[in-house]
């Protein structure tokens, strides 16, 4: 048997029917059993931004939906399932943390997606075995065995979590972090992925800032360095600290690089005087005429 609440945002305040009480305020609607709302302006994204209007959410779970007053606690179990227009929350378990505001109302301020997370929007889907959203900060973080962002044609991955930082508009994958378009992908530590809206209102990354063992590869070549910089419009991504590019046997070392994914050309510049011998360095290994 499916449970279900149904609730309806107002600006006083959230109801839940079949008498749940009148436990949140409108700050529900933008981080509570959504989590991902729709903005004011209709934009189809995994944004937490902020939900005007009534539309209402409704929550299903297969194992019942439970209330505990005492620890200020609302869970959803058992391949829970929140539905707020055109995104839905599914995991095994829902469960959102709520306390009095300065108003005298009960406001969510937290709130935890537990077991096969799925975060689906028209144009974005999130993936990991936990997601904690905090409301004050406004900070999304999903991780588990390996959380994962998939937007049109990008993926962006990790292997110890995701962050969707929601004022400041970017995602940070960390650990083993890696950022794929078709055959194209950029490696680090760490990598910063920059969002803002294109023309249909979707949420997409313009910009990936790579952090700490960065490594883009391509169908030709592999390139390597300490910091990274790719312009996802441009499909030119640029390196900088200790950077070498290796083609086959081959190897060039500098300063700089200019990695264009879109074409795999590649430029490299020298080292400044004073931080090496102001040259592009190299070795070639060439190829043994009889394998021609």
């Amino acid at each position: 048997m499916t449970h279900k609440i149904h609730m309806i945002s107002r600006e006083s305040g959230t109801t839940f029917a079949r008498g749940c009480a009148h436990l949140m305020t409108r700050t529900v609607v933008l981080c509570v059993l959504t989590a991902f709302g729709v903005s004011g302006a209709g934009a189809q994204s995994l944004s937490l931004g902020g939900v005007g209007g009534d539309l209402p959410i409704e929550v299903y779970a297969e194992d019942g939906i439970e209330w505990q007053q005492d620890g200020n606690l609302f869970v959803a179990r058992g391949d829970a399932r929140a539905v707020r227009g055109g995104v839905e929350v599914l995991s095994d378990e829902l469960r959102a943390h709520y306390r009095e505001n300065t108003t005298g109302q009960s406001e969510v301020w937290r709130l935890d997606a537990l077991g096969n997370v799925r975060i689906v929007s028209a144009s974005e889907t999130a993936y990991g075995d936990r997601a904690i959203y905090n409301a004050d900060q406004k900070v999304l973080v999903v991780d588990g065995k390996k959380p994962r962002l998939v937007s049109g044609q990008d993926t962006l991955s990790a292997s110890q979590q995701l962050e969707y930082w929601e004022l400041k508009k970017f995602a940070v994958a960390r650990g083993n972090a890696v950022a794929t378009r078709d055959n194209k992908q950029v490696f680090a530590d760490v990598l910063v992925a920059h969002l803002r809206p294109d023309a249909q209102g979707n949420t997409r990354v313009y910009r990936v800032d790579a952090y700490d063992n960065v490594r883009i590869r391509t169908e030709r070549e592999t390139a390597t360095g300490d910091r990274g910089v790719y312009n996802v419009e441009s499909g030119i991504a640029t390196l900088t600290g200790q950077v070498r590019l290796v083609r086959d046997d081959n190897e060039l070392r500098g300063c700089r690089a200019e990695v264009n994914l879109n074409t795999g050309i590649s430029r490299l510049f020298a080292c400044s005087k004073d931080q090496g011998s102001g040259r592009v360095q190299g070795s070639f290994v060439p190829k043994n005429r009889n394998n021609n």
